[in-house]
Parts: structure tokens; C-alpha cells; sequence
């Protein structure tokens, strides 16, 4: 990890939606320059914790504080403007438009009234190379892209939008092996690059090629946030199933 404070902290959150408490009171800490992992059976508070963070749900109480500011709960233009984004499994990509397009998607560059289309291919090249992503051309449609691919092109268009912290929602969802080693090397890539990743992942496998920590989540709360240099795939089972039952918090 690049820094020894972390740059998010989630302190205390609850969410109850009527009768079902969805999060007890969660606390998890995200660095940049990490990939930590979001891992728990379904029903876990997985879902709803990243909802919390980027703005689409707000929490019943708790903090969330990011680069040492506080905040009592998020709007999603907020969470973006503060560096936080989200990728979801669906990638929110418009499929008809060609990536410069996609990247740049109401924060459109402009040269009077009209659009700069120039350097807005310009800076989207200089984007996805950075990322290390080959697309043969960015002028086409993103719909004949591969999985992989789209998924470099939502990246690419968060860290435009300025995010700091990046969080994929099962970021290699139906992909083949060959697409999800690029998305996972992605992933590492955006780590050493400085940035904080948040990965919510059912494939532990996946989960230690790339995270360096690990946050179990089994009913609403966090269990315990463990190092993956310091457990097997199968200690991580166990705390999601609760047959090891623990509470302390290595960080």
C-alpha cells in the first residue's frame, strides 16, 4: 500500500430497509495503491454497502470519510465529484457509440458549440493506453468490443470523471478466461498506478491473484478484514460460512 492512512474509511453504517437490517453497523478501510476485495454469501451487505458508497442508497446513520473529509451520506454526482466511482457489472456503456464517445459521456469537450471530437479521441487514446488496453480502433461501436475490452472503457471513463477509489461490482461476470486475466491484470495495473480498488467478488480464486486484502462481510457486518498473504481461499470460506468465527481486524 502507498500510503498509512487510508484514504476511505466507513465508520458505523447502518441500513435498514423496513424490517430487514441490511447493514449493523459496517466498518472497512480502503487505501490507495491496494486492491481489497468485498467478499460474503449473498445477502451479505455486499451490495448495499457500494451502493452506500457511491451515492444510490443512503445510510440510516454512520460516517464515510474520504481524504479526511466527512460525510453523512452521498448523492452519485457527490461520490463522483469526491473520487469515488463505481463500475457495475452492466458497465453503463452506450453500445452504439464509438469509445472517445463513451469516455467522455457528459463531460463532453467542446470547442465553441461544437464538440471537439479531436481531442476528445486524443485524450481517450492517451487513456486507454495508459491502462494498457488494446483496442484496434477506438472509432468504433463499443457493443463489438470484448468483455474486456468495455470493461477498459468504463475504467477509463471513471478515472476521466476523476476517480481515486474505483469499485467493480463482479468485475469478470461472464467472462472467459482469457477476458477475465486481462480485466484481473487490469485491475493490478490500476493499483500500481496509485489508485484504491475495491473489488465484491464470489471467485476466490480471483480474489488472491490480485487483492491484498480481504473484507468478509456475513450478515450485515463486517467479520473480519484479513491480508491475503496471511490466509488460504479456505479461511475465507470459513468466515463467510461463520464456522470460523472471529471478530479481529489485520490490517
Amino acid at each position: 500500500m502507498s500510503e498509512t492512512q487510508p484514504f476511505l474509511q466507513v465508520k458505523n453504517i447502518y441500513k435498514s430497509f423496513g424490517h430487514v437490517e441490511a447493514l449493523r453497523g459496517v466498518n472497512m478501510e480502503a487505501y490507495t495503491g491496494e486492491v481489497l476485495a468485498l467478499v460474503g454469501d449473498n445477502g451479505a451487505g455486499k451490495s448495499t454497502l457500494i451502493k452506500t458508497l457511491s451515492g444510490a442508497v443512503w445510510p440510516d446513520c454512520g460516517e464515510i470519510w474520504l481524504n479526511n473529509q466527512k460525510y453523512s451520506r452521498l448523492k452519485p454526482k457527490q461520490a463522483i465529484k469526491i473520487g469515488l466511482s463505481t463500475v457495475y457489472q452492466d458497465l453503463a456503456l452506450a453500445n452504439t457509440r464509438d469509445v472517445p464517445c463513451n469516455i467522455f459521456m457528459g463531460r463532453e469537450l467542446r470547442c465553441g458549440i461544437l464538440l471537439n471530437k479531436k481531442a476528445m479521441y486524443t485524450e481517450a487514446q492517451k487513456l486507454i493506453g495508459n491502462l494498457g488496453i488494446k483496442i484496434p480502433s477506438l472509432a468504433v461501436p463499443v457493443s463489438i468490443l470484448s468483455g474486456g475490452q468495455r470493461q477498459g472503457v468504463a475504467v477509463a471513463r471513471a478515472i476521466h470523471q476523476g476517480g481515486k477509489i474505483l469499485i467493480f461490482d463482479e468485475p469478470t461476470a461472464a467472462m472467459g478466461l482469457v477476458e477475465s486475466a486481462a480485466v484481473l491484470k487490469l485491475i493490478k495495473n490500476l493499483a500500481e498506478q496509485g489508485f484504491g480498488v475495491i473489488i465484491i467478488s464470489h471467485n476466490l480464486e480471483q480474489v488472491f491473484q490480485v487483492a491484498n486484502r480481504v473484507c468478509v462481510m456475513r450478515q450485515g457486518k463486517v467479520v473480519n478484514t484479513v491480508r491475503t498473504a496471511d490466509v488460504c481461499a479456505q479461511d475465507v470460506v470459513s468466515m463467510i460460512t461463520g464456522a470460523l468465527e472471529t471478530n479481529s481486524n489485520l490490517n
